[in-house]
């Protein structure tokens, strides 16, 4: 018997050719197998006539996430950073079906659906709890799964920053802005500012500088436990943005420091069997798959 009783599903917020067919898909094998299912109000909408379900019966994420013990998310990367956020006081843990392009956070294809869910509703699946950032300032707060980002807005200019580690000083920097990262962050925005790659296991943060103006400025990795202090010298209204994975932006107030830390709330993610981190990256990243099979040089 599957220790999960009420799935919930959120779709990809932007139209997708395949999004109606495979939540309908996905719907229909969930009841099939005695779990009750509710939706997001796009994918209540989306799906209704095809399910047979009432369009305004959709809910909030907030409440899919008090209400379900598993919520699979259909859509790409974007989709399930979205309901991460939005999901992490629930503790509820996320699958993700991936009709994006990467991929790295949602590992399971339409082609295999029912497959690898029959293999999850029986306990076949591995459990990864990933770290999330809080950031605040001002009275304002975000939260973010990839990565908090200082960066340049509407000008050429650069901007100059202090970074502050558990109070103390590290540097002052002139930069396009500087990324603030998770593990699970450094295959996204940090990766393109040359960023090292961190396993999601590790007990890290990073701090990648965007096109420093110093070239001995380099990409930092510390503690997972530290704290994050970023001052803006001369800060000029609407040239400076902060945003969380790329899809919030919090408001900045002139003078006011930007303080960013790991989160006392994790995205719990389920893999499929057999999942293997560095396969993703052999396929998304285009490395050369070709390999001894007994492991030597």
């Amino acid at each position: 018997m599957s220790q999960f009783h009420v799935a919930g599903i959120i779709g990809k917020q932007h139209q997708d050719p395949q999004l109606a067919s495979t939540i309908a898909r996905l719907a229909a094998h969930l009841r099939h197998r005695g779990l009750d299912v509710h939706f997001d109000a796009q994918s209540a909408v989306m799906t209704s006539d095809t399910l047979g379900i009432d369009a305004a019966a959709g809910l909030s994420i907030p409440e899919l996430g008090a209400a379900c013990d598993l919520v699979i998310v259909v859509g790409g990367d974007g989709t399930l950073l979205h309901a991460a956020r939005e999901l992490a006081p629930a503790d509820v843990p996320l699958l993700g079906i991936n009709l994006g392009r990467l991929g790295f956070l949602v590992d399971i294809s339409p082609d295999h659906l029912e497959e690898r869910l029959d293999q999850i509703l029986a306990g076949e699946y591995r459990a990864d709890a990933r770290a999330m950032l809080d950031v605040h300032t001002d009275g304002t707060e975000g939260r973010a799964v990839n990565d908090v980002v200082v960066h340049k807005w509407n000008s050429v200019r650069m901007i100059e920053l202090e970074t502050w580690i558990d109070g103390q000083f590290v540097n002052a920097q002139r930069s396009d802005g500087v990324i603030v990262s998770t593990p699970t962050g450094s295959t996204a925005y940090a990766l393109s500012g040359g960023g090292p790659l961190v396993h999601p296991a590790l007990d890290a943060l990073l701090l990648v500088p965007i096109c420093p103006h110093t070239l001995s400025n380099r990409p930092l990795v510390i503690g997972g436990d530290s704290t994050i202090e970023l001052r803006i010298r001369d800060y000029e209204h609407e040239q400076v943005r902060l945003t969380c994975d790329g899809q919030i932006n919090l408001p900045l107030a002139e003078g006011r420091a930007i303080h960013i830390r790991r989160s006392r709330h994790r995205v719990k993610l389920l893999h499929p069997r057999g999942y293997d981190h560095f396969s993703i990256l052999r396929a998304k990243l285009g490395w050369a798959s070709e390999g001894r099979a007994d492991g030597a040089c």
